[in-house]
């Protein structure tokens, strides 16, 4: 499967995001200390939600897509941020069908690879503290917590065990 770059034609396309998950990540808030525990939902929970391809307000944003037979199976969306000299991953996704045979690692690869490319002194990306296996699969491809946001989708995200954390791989 080869990676190629996606083009103008996908600005503007929604992409649905689904996953499940049985662990999560409490956050545990003291005075001005935090603390993330993995634990356990006690079910499967299910979580979906909408993003859009090409955003205006991504810095000169680029896609590179693994497409099998015309079908999108897969792609990573990255862009620069300048100001800050680092690379955003705003996006990553792997069709269903396609999960666990290495197509999201080859992307993340490439984005990676890109990192390198532009010469960024870091690359990061945000998840949700509920999202146990992209957590997982960030920590494989050497991210680690670097920030977060108790607050970011609602006044009661830890309530909601939906935090968003955000995630760097330091490069120089």
């Amino acid at each position: 499967m080869e990676i190629i770059q996606g083009t103008d034609e996908y600005k503007g396309k929604e992409i649905v995001f689904h996953y499940t998950s049985e662990y999560y990540y409490e956050a545990y808030v003291d005075d001005f200390s935090v603390r993330f525990v993995r634990k356990p939902f006690g079910h499967e929970v299910h979580k979906e939600f909408k993003s859009t391809l090409l955003e205006d307000w991504l810095e000169n944003p680029e896609l590179y897509m693994i497409k099998e037979a015309d079908e999108l199976v897969g792609f990573i969306e990255i862009s620069l941020e300048s100001w800050n000299h680092r690379l955003r991953i705003s996006n990553i996704w792997v069709s269903d069908s396609k999960r666990h045979q290495g197509i999201g690692s080859k992307l993340m690869n490439k984005g990676i690879e890109r990192a390198g490319e532009l010469g960024v002194r870091a690359i990061v990306l945000e998840t949700q503290s509920c999202n146990d296996k992209a957590i997982s699969f960030y920590k494989k491809h050497g991210f680690t917590l670097i920030g977060f946001d108790l607050i970011s989708y609602s006044n009661e995200d830890i309530e909601k065990k939906e935090v968003r954390i955000e995630m760097g791989k330091i490069l120089k």
